[in-house]
C-alpha cells in the first residue's frame, strides 16, 4: 500500500462508506477519517479489511496522509456540519489543496463557501453524487462544479469511479464555477420528485380507478421498463409492486402513505420562483408531499367531505396505453422545465453550463437515468442554444403524439375525483408554452386599476409603459416598479 493517501474521506456513513470502497476498488488509496472515532476503526477491520486504506483519528492525522495537492473529500449533513468541517479542515492544508464538499448543500452555501475557501489560499469543490447507496459503491453520477484550478486534480479520481455509458463514457464532467455542481444536483433532485409523483399519480389510478392488484400492476410497469419509458424509477417501482411482506401480501399497501423529503426539491422550486421560471409539475410535486404529511386532516375529511363516485366502466386496456403516454408526456415536461431553470440560473450567476454534457451524466448511476437522456443530448448537440426542450422537433412530435392519451387520463382522473396534479400540472404547462396569447392582459389591467403598475400595449412597441384612470377618480401618478 502506498505511503500517502491519493485523496481522504470524511463521513463514513452508507455513502462515504460506499464510495471510498469504490475508490479503492478502482486503484486509489483513500484516507478514511469520521467524527465518531471508533467508526473508522470498525471500517478498516471490517469492509475495509486488506485494502488500501490508511484510516485516520484526527482531521490533522487525515491532512497528513495525503499527497499533494491535499485532496479532502465530506460526505457529511449538509448545513452547519460542512462549515464546521471547513474550518477544522483549513489549518492542515497549504497553498493549493482541495476540500470537497460532496453532499446535498444548497448552492448558495456552495457559492459562499468556494469564495471563502479560496480567499484562504486553497481550491473548492462543491459537487452533486446521485445512486444511492448502490451507485456509490458501483458508479454514481458526478456533478462537480466550484474552482476550476481544482478539477484537474480530482479528474481521474472522480471519472473512474463514476457510472459509465456507452462507448465507456464517465457520468462526470465539470459542471462550471461557484455552486454550479450542487444548482445542476439539486435541479436532478427536482426532476426527480417530479419523476416520482407521476409515476405515483399512475399507480393511485391503477389501484383506485382501474381496481387492479399489485401483481397486475407490476406486470404493467414491467412492459413500460421495456420501452420508452425505460428508467430506474419505473424499474424500481416494478419490483417493488412485485414485493410480498412475510404474509404473502404487498409489501408497498402497509406502508404508510405520508411522503418524507430532505428540502432538494422545495430548493428546486423556491429557486424557479426566485428566477421567474414556470417549474409547475416539480412545485405540484413538492406540495403533493406537503398534502401527504397532513395525514390525520385526511382522514378527519375523507369522513365527511364526499366527491365524484368512481366509474367502474372504464376501459382498463386503453387507459393503461393513456397512461403511458401521460407519463412520457409530463416526464419530458419535467425535463423541459428543468433545463429551462439551469439556463435561466446560467444567465443569473455567470455560468457557462454544458446542457448536452449534463444530459450525459444523467445518462447513468442517477436516480433519473432514463432511456431518452441520450436524446436530450443530441437535441444540444444539434442546438447548443435551444431555448426550450419541447422546441426540439424530437421532442416536439414525442409530446404531440402523447397528448391524446394525457388529456383523457387528465379528464377522466378529474371526473373520478382521483387527484392527478402533477400530470395535470404538466399539462397546462404545454398547452400554456403553446399558447401565442394568454389571458395576461386582464390581469395587467387589473393590476394598474388597483396599484396603478402600468401596462404594455400591442399596439405599441415593448418598453413603453402606460397606465389608465379607470376609475375617474384617479390621477396620473404610477407606480415606480414593473417587473415582467
Amino acid at each position: 500500500m502506498k505511503k500517502l493517501a491519493d485523496i481522504g474521506l470524511i463521513g463514513l456513513a452508507v455513502m462515504g462508506e460506499n464510495l471510498v470502497l469504490n475508490m479503492e476498488s478502482k486503484g486509489f488509496t483513500v484516507g478514511v477519517f469520521n467524527r465518531t472515532v471508533a467508526r473508522v476503526d470498525e471500517f478498516i477491520a471490517g469492509r475495509g479489511a486488506g485494502k488500501n486504506f490508511i484510516g485516520a483519528h484526527s482531521i490533522e492525522e487525515l491532512c497528513a496522509s495525503l499527497e499533494k495537492p491535499r485532496k479532502v473529500m465530506m460526505l457529511v449533513k449538509a448545513g452547519k456540519p460542512v462549515d464546521d468541517f471547513i474550518e477544522l479542515i483549513i489549518p492542515h492544508l497549504e497553498e493549493g489543496d482541495i476540500i470537497i464538499d460532496g453532499g446535498n448543500s444548497h448552492f448558495p452555501d456552495t457559492i459562499r463557501r468556494a469564495k471563502y475557501v479560496e480567499s484562504k489560499g486553497l481550491l473548492y469543490i462543491g459537487t452533486g453524487v446521485s445512486g444511492g447507496e448502490e451507485g456509490a459503491l458501483l458508479g454514481p453520477s458526478i456533478m462537480p462544479g466550484g474552482s476550476p484550478a481544482a478539477w484537474p486534480a480530482v479528474k481521474d479520481i472522480f471519472q473512474a469511479i463514476s457510472a459509465k455509458v456507452e462507448g465507456g463514457a464517465a457520468c462526470c464532467d465539470w459542471v462550471g464555477e461557484g455552486g454550479a455542481g450542487h444548482f445542476v444536483k439539486m435541479v436532478h433532485n427536482g426532476i426527480e420528485y417530479g419523476d416520482m409523483q407521476i409515476i405515483c399519480e399512475a399507480y393511485q389510478l391503477m389501484k383506485d380507478m382501474l381496481g387492479m392488484s399489485a401483481d397486475e400492476m407490476h406486470d404493467v410497469f414491467k412492459k413500460y421498463n421495456e420501452g420508452d419509458l425505460d428508467s430506474y424509477l419505473i424499474e424500481i417501482t416494478r419490483d417493488i409492486l412485485g414485493f410480498k411482506d412475510e404474509d404473502g401480501e404487498p409489501m408497498v399497501e402497509k406502508i404508510l402513505d405520508t411522503a418524507g423529503q430532505k428540502g432538494t426539491g422545495k430548493w428546486t422550486a423556491v429557486s424557479a420562483l426566485d428566477l421567474g421560471i414556470p417549474l409547475t409539475l416539480i412545485g405540484e410535486s413538492v406540495f403533493a408531499r406537503c398534502l401527504s404529511a397532513q395525514k390525520d386532516m385526511r382522514v378527519e375529511a375523507s369522513k365527511v367531505i364526499s366527491g365524484s363516485a368512481v366509474d367502474k366502466t372504464i376501459d382498463k386496456a386503453q387507459m393503461i396505453s393513456d397512461l403511458k403516454d401521460a407519463l412520457f408526456g409530463a416526464k419530458i415536461i419535467s425535463y423541459a422545465q428543468g433545463y429551462n431553470l439551469m439556463m435561466e440560473a446560467a444567465k443569473e450567476y455567470g455560468w457557462n453550463l454544458n446542457y448536452g454534457g449534463i444530459a450525459l451524466m444523467w445518462r447513468g448511476g442517477c436516480i433519473i437515468r432514463s432511456r431518452f437522456l441520450g436524446d436530450i443530448k443530441i437535441a444540444f448537440d444539434k442546438n447548443p442554444t435551444l431555448p426550450n426542450l419541447l422546441l426540439d422537433p424530437h421532442f416536439k412530435e414525442i409530446v404531440e403524439k402523447a397528448q391524446a392519451g394525457w388529456r383523457r387520463v387528465c379528464a377522466t382522473a378529474l371526473t373520478n375525483g382521483i387527484p392527478v396534479p402533477a400530470l395535470t400540472s404538466a399539462l397546462c404547462y404545454f398547452d400554456g408554452l403553446r399558447s401565442e396569447r394568454l389571458p395576461a392582459n386582464l390581469l395587467q389591467a387589473q393590476r394598474d386599476y388597483f396599484g396603478a403598475h402600468t401596462y404594455e400595449r400591442i399596439d405599441k412597441p415593448r418598453g413603453e409603459f402606460f397606465h389608465t384612470n379607470w376609475t375617474g377618480r384617479g390621477g396620473d401618478t404610477t407606480s415606480r416598479t414593473y417587473v415582467v
